[in-house]
């Protein structure tokens, strides 16, 4: 392994990092092949529309967001998840405040 986090992450402990207007995201646990990252949104907040290389799978761990992820819009709630393939256009609007899980394989080396 080339990078890899500390075993446990405390959230006291770790820095937020901005993510866009109303969104900042702290960088959980990771290593070259796997990456856990947890974005807060503001109401309103927007995702902006991306494609990146990386296969995404996200938990809403609170809050109501509304998805479109190649085409296709839903909302989303704590609770549900959002599997999105490499290189296919996704992006969100944050609906009611709250806190998204995401996980990326290979690790998004842009974030550290």
């Amino acid at each position: 392994m080339k990078k890899a986090s500390n075993t446990f992450q405390f959230e006291s402990e770790m820095k937020w990092q901005p993510a866009g207007a109303g969104a900042c995201r702290q960088i959980m646990g990771y290593n070259d092949d796997l990456m856990m990252v947890k974005v807060k949104f503001e109401t309103g907040a927007v995702g902006e529309p991306h494609t990146h290389p990386h296969t995404q799978a996200t938990c809403v761990a609170s809050g109501v967001f509304e998805f479109t992820v190649d085409g296709e819009t839903k909302t989303v709630r704590a609770g549900d998840g959002i599997y999105m393939k490499p290189g296919v256009l996704h992006g969100c609007k944050c609906l009611e405040a709250g806190v998204l899980i995401d996980t990326f394989a290979p690790i998004r080396e842009d974030f550290l």
